[in-house]
């Protein structure tokens, strides 16, 4: 009788349960550890008693499913640096103004913006105190000095910054993104401020990293155009720096932004190299086992090098598996396959869970293993060249099914010509990342530049070529479509049931397809009597702008004072217009008086003309840095908050936050706490 008796699948899913309750709640470390263990012995005395009757009990079944779930709250406790006395948070005065000695020590690296070079790092000490967690540094660039490699200690003069949330609605939130990695603070500083002090014992990821840099160094060598080097970094060494934002879209566009990220594709096709490679192994005694044995060292090696991303962890942890299985002539099942990475996954990390790749990444395959087989058959040619194809496009199509609702909820946006990309570039891709490690190779010896360098380059700017071709294809690129959670679980759960009944077609099969298409009609009528029913005016925080919207039902008013380029490209409005499903959009000037159902909105200018009002406005915008005496002002209309956008000098905000303190009067500033929303 086998220690669980449940199917490493559903035990996955009972560890998923626990880390969503556990990252939603607030249980002590030592609360789930003693429920854990309870649990635990109650699950052990169980199986005991159900193998001395040689007889199943639901109890042990339950007490198991229990156990899971209990073990999936209590990692995420664990995983939670903020739980651990030593947490910087449970020193630092986020309100001293002083700036403090910090001693770090370089993590990662991470892709810089248009004016800092940025880090994770480990905090070691503040001041005298010694303390632990990670935290995001900013380093201003500066063409004299060159970026801070990882292991590096430095000493900083600087303050630790809290994140701040999104301030306007529907705005991607980077707080919980460093937060789901915990990070849970920020520093801004430059190279004068601070003082590397050594290099520690290098980490297996600093190792790796001075392997990936001299491999990068050496390809910079070469002639190859910024954009294919971008390309080939990323393509082979996991190096994403330097894909400028316009050649990120365009892959993202074309459908084939996959093939930047090292992923379960690229390690899926250098596992079947490896193992085409160590074939020669089967004829020896215990071959298979070095076959083995070699193969995982080199596909871990590559994700070392390739910077161990979370990407690449769940990519080689899952074919890992998949090798095991191969090379030992062990009997495996694609879906257990998939549930026993993710679950190995998962105790090392649960925050993985909340990743947006590892979610898209687990859900393609699923899909490939599930829809894939049923369209294959669909289509069958004479000729080898067609059958190919089709196959291409059958797992293709499988893949964008498993995460289209996922994907609309997340990006708001389906490439159509998706199959394309992937028709024309998966064929060949074995053949690219093979020619690459061999240019690899051919770098680290210092070969001369020759013809292989021009050919690699070229490959690489054609596959550039055709995904920039593709990704300007506009009519088939749908953009915007708005998409929420329920509305997405209710897509999940009808794609489910007509699978289901293409299994198998049975009236209970049918009819199960019927109740899943009304439940999302019934979904998608509360989703519109929702957004109807629901209206607002918005305060946006706009720099050196002023923009307010009035959504009435799925009407929008904007009234603004940006130029036409500013409009057309602001990310604002368009976030905005998907997430409340605006159907349209209006645009006028700012005037001084807005009335939003019972409540009056005055805008004062840098004019800063209110007098002779005939009412007593509710909020007040200040707007363009107004030289107005705010004392007056409050006793003369008497609102119920001051409101100052983006557009307002930081000192004039600083001094009529202090009046509003004195006053005692509310005083909202959009810059820090964000759009101001009025229902």
């Amino acid at each position: 009788m086998k220690l669980l008796d449940f199917p490493i699948v559903k035990l996955t899913l009972c560890l998923i349960v626990g880390i969503i309750i556990g990252s939603k709640t607030s249980f002590t470390f030592s609360e789930t550890m003693v429920t854990s263990c309870v649990l635990l012995l109650a699950t052990l005395v169980n199986y005991i008693i159900s193998k001395n009757k040689f007889k199943k009990t639901v109890w042990f079944g339950l007490f198991a499913l229990l156990t899971t779930i209990s073990i999936g709250i209590l990692i995420v406790n664990f995983h939670n640096q903020q739980n651990q006395k030593k947490h910087y948070n449970h020193f630092y005065d986020y309100e001293n103004p002083n700036d403090s000695q910090i001693i770090l020590s370089i993590r990662e690296q991470l892709k810089p913006t248009t004016y800092h070079d940025r880090y994770i790092a480990n905090i070691i000490q503040i001041d005298s105190g010694l303390v632990h967690g990670k935290v995001q540094l900013n380093i201003s660039k500066d063409l004299t000095n060159s970026k801070l490699p990882v292991d590096h200690q430095i000493l900083i003069s600087s303050k630790l910054q809290a994140l701040k949330p999104p301030l306007n609605p529907f705005q991607f939130n980077y707080k919980a993104y460093l937060e789901n990695k915990n990070i849970h603070a920020q520093i801004n500083s430059d190279h004068n401020s601070l003082t590397v002090l050594k290099t520690t014992n290098p980490s297996v990821l600093g190792f790796a990293n001075t392997i990936r840099q001299s491999i990068i160094t050496k390809l910079e060598n070469y002639n190859f155009r910024p954009e294919e080097l971008a390309v080939i970094k990323a393509l082979l060494l996991g190096y994403r720096q330097d894909i400028s934002k316009n050649l990120y879209e365009d892959y993202a566009n074309a459908g084939a932004i996959h093939i930047l990220a090292i992923s379960g594709l690229h390690i899926g096709i250098i596992l079947i190299m490896l193992n085409y490679l160590f074939g020669f192994l089967r004829r020896f005694k215990y071959g298979l086992a070095f076959k083995t044995t070699f193969i995982l060292i080199l596909l871990w090696s590559f994700a070392l090098i390739a910077g161990l991303s979370p990407s690449i962890l769940r990519a080689t942890t899952m074919f890992s598996v998949f090798a095991f299985g191969m090379n030992l002539k062990r009997p495996h099942n694609t879906m257990n396959t998939l549930a026993i990475s993710a679950f190995l996954l998962l105790l090392i990390n649960p925050f993985f869970l909340f990743e947006v790749g590892f979610q898209l990444s687990y859900l393609a395959v699923i899909g490939i293993v599930i829809i894939y087989p049923m369209l294959k058959p669909l289509l069958r040619f004479n000729y080898k060249v067609p059958n190919k194809i089709w196959e291409l496009l059958a797992v293709s199509f499988a893949a964008q099914i498993g995460i289209l609702p996922l994907s609309l909820f997340y990006f708001h946006q389906f490439p159509s010509l998706f199959f394309i990309s992937n028709v024309l570039i998966i064929p060949i891709l074995g053949f690219i990342l093979g020619f690459g490690f061999f240019i690899i190779l051919l770098a680290v010896l210092n070969t001369p530049q020759n013809i292989l360098f021009d050919i690699y380059g070229f490959i690489i700017h054609a596959m550039n070529s055709l995904f920039k071709w593709v990704a300007h294809q506009e009519a088939f690129l749908f953009k915007d479509i708005p998409m929420n959670w329920f509305l997405a679980i209710g897509l999940y759960v009808m794609i489910l049931t007509i699978i289901n009944y293409f299994k198998s077609k049975h009236y209970k099969n049918l009819s199960a397809v019927l109740i899943s298409i009304l439940i999302f009609q019934i979904l998608l009528t509360y989703n519109k009597w929702q957004v109807e029913s629901h209206d607002e005016m918005v305060v946006f925080h706009k720099s050196r702008f002023s923009l307010v919207g009035i959504k009435n039902g799925n009407h929008l008013n904007i009234c603004h004072n940006l130029d036409s380029t500013i409009l057309k490209n602001n990310p604002i409005i368009a976030n905005y217009e998907v997430g409340n499903f605006i159907q349209k959009t209006e645009y006028d000037t700012l005037k001084n008086v807005y009335q939003f159902k019972n409540k009056k909105l005055l805008i004062i200018d840098s004019l800063g003309i209110y007098q002779n009002l005939r009412f007593n406005p509710d909020y007040i915008l200040l707007r363009n840095s107004p030289k107005i005496n705010l004392t007056r002002l409050i006793d003369s209309l008497n609102p119920i908050c001051i409101i100052a956008d983006g557009s307002n000098y930081k000192s004039y905000i600083n001094r009529w936050e202090q009046t509003c303190k004195k006053r005692k009067l509310p005083f909202h500033y959009t810059g820090e706490k964000g759009a101001y929303i009025v229902k």
